[in-house]
């Protein structure tokens, strides 16, 4: 079975909602017709309602960066999962390595706040990946793989039709530094296998797995080539029209 390509911008804090409605009318019409991949952006909370807006009638998907996971109750600065479904969210990022490094998310969390987005009817874009001394220390494969167990405990094979998991290896995001194309589709290959363990062959088959480590435009294409990457979840380069294009376009 071909798996669909999904390329996904992470927007990070970046964008305010009047650049949002600038940044999506520039694009649209530059990637309209590009069908052969699904097209999400995924904005600030204060820029979702601008963005979905401006991406009606277009081929562009609209996605959080995060979600918690209570419907609602004491938890300032937190967004719940109705708050973002009424405003026409579709995706949301679960699980970002800024989330697990600044700002205290667990594998615990992660799957909490992943079972409380796939109930509401979201598609989750859900991280996984390695430090820099876990990948030097030759452990890249059981850390990974234990994160994807951890954080698809007690998820459902009927709910992981809406997962995508993206495969971020921490040192490459930001800094400039990519994987490889080899290492990149070696570890998104442990990550099927990891699935093939939990829900069988079928659904390892069927799952989508993006790489997420400075994916940008000029090596998409080698990256996007390779068997078990089916899309990318792109930082700095969904900044860029140009870049962000040239991206879908290698998607293509």
């Amino acid at each position: 079975m071909a798996r669909r390509y999904v390329i996904a911008g992470n927007w990070k804090m970046n964008q305010t909602p009047a650049q949002t409605k600038e940044f999506i009318t520039a694009l649209a019409p530059m990637v309209a017709g590009k069908d052969n991949c699904d097209i999400v952006l995924c904005v600030p909370f204060v820029d979702i309602a601008t963005a979905v807006e401006a991406a009606k009638g277009t081929n562009i998907h609209i996605g959080a960066q995060n979600v918690h996971f209570e419907e609602k109750g004491a938890f300032t600065g937190e967004v719940s999962a109705n708050m973002l479904k009424e405003i026409g969210t579709e995706y949301v990022i679960i699980g970002h390595s800024e989330r697990r490094q600044y700002f205290g998310e667990t594998d615990e969390t992660v799957n909490k706040r992943t079972k409380a987005a796939l109930a509401a009817g979201f598609k989750v874009l859900l991280c996984v990946g390695e430090m820099l001394d876990a990948r030097q220390a030759g452990i890249t494969d059981e850390l990974v793989a234990m994160q994807v167990k951890l954080d698809l405990a007690g998820i459902s094979a009927d709910d992981l039709k809406n997962v995508i998991i993206a495969y971020e290896p921490v040192w490459a995001i930001g800094t400039g530094l990519t994987a490889t194309p080899e290492q990149a589709d070696e570890t998104c290959g442990v990550i099927r296998a990891t699935v093939a363990k939990l829900y069988g062959e079928a659904a390892a088959k069927e799952i989508i797995i993006q790489y997420g480590g400075s994916m940008n435009d000029k090596n998409a294409a080698d990256l996007l080539a390779k068997e078990n990457i089916d899309g990318g979840l792109i930082g700095g380069a969904s900044l860029k029209t140009d870049a962000f294009t040239a991206i879908v376009s290698a998607a293509q």
